[in-house]
């Protein structure tokens, strides 16, 4: 299915998931991304990832840094994407922030924080979508396989990811009418220094066996199937999908 007069937007587009999945999309015609980074230090890595879009697959591409927690942040976001492209057809939300800690120790900072990174930034980013997506727009979002651990440590992380499912599922039913599909994603996890980071030698390699192959999700492993979502699996819609290699289910 070809993406020819498309225009994408990626948060976290810079690295990681968010450029791969940039690359996933290129070669099926999409002229134009807008790559959405958080943190000045990688502006020099979006850049890079919209060079090679333009010389490797002539899309057009334009960075956008900000702060999605603000619903400004949001909005300015989407209106640099019409400004330069005139429309936008698809939006994926790769933004999100992993905290691993006992329950009893985590702060009242600590969770604002993590609720404005994980569920408030998801929502403003759904309902803008809705706003100014063209009809037969996708919008996909990156969750956790957490969502469905009995686990701890991951209280607020996951906590804050749940509500999107919900957010999901009403927008699913509001955008419907025009042709719009909202999904999310559910990786188990990501072989990614977004993981590395919380986790210990001993964690990490029960991570690894818990999947069907002794090995953490490859980013790989997930491109594909946002792809799916935003083309010929666009008749998805209100879901999320676990795709972790068998690291949990419900």
């Amino acid at each position: 299915m070809s993406l020819a007069g498309k225009s994408i937007i990626i948060t976290g587009g810079a690295k990681n998931l968010g450029a791969l999945t940039a690359f996933e999309l290129a070669p099926l015609g999409a002229p134009s991304f807008t790559l959405h980074y958080h943190s000045v230090s990688d502006k020099e890595k979006a850049e890079a990832v919209a060079k090679e879009l333009k010389e490797k697959y002539g899309s057009e591409a334009i960075i956008f840094q900000g702060a999605l927690e603000n619903p400004k942040e949001v909005e300015a976001l989407f209106a640099a994407t019409k400004s330069a492209f005139g429309k936008v057809d698809i939006a994926i939300n790769n933004a999100g922030m992993v905290l691993k800690k006992p329950f009893v120790e985590i702060t009242e900072k600590e969770y604002d924080v993590m609720f404005n990174a994980n569920s408030k930034s998801a929502f403003f980013f759904i309902q803008q979508a809705g706003k100014d997506l063209a009809d037969g727009g996708k919008i996909v979002t990156i969750l956790t396989s957490l969502l469905a651990a009995f686990t701890g440590f991951y209280s607020v992380y996951a906590g804050s990811k749940a509500p999107v499912e919900h957010f999901c599922r009403a927008a699913a039913k509001e955008f419907g009418s025009r042709g719009i599909s909202v999904n999310n994603i559910a990786p188990g996890p990501m072989d990614t220094p977004f993981f590395y980071g919380q986790e210990t030698p001993e964690s990490t390699e029960y991570n690894k066996n818990a999947s069907m192959n002794g090995k953490l999700t490859d980013i790989k492993d997930i491109a594909p199937i946002v792809k799916f979502l935003v083309t010929e699996g666009w008749w998805i819609n209100g879901q999320t999908i676990f795709a972790n290699g068998a690291y949990t289910t419900r």
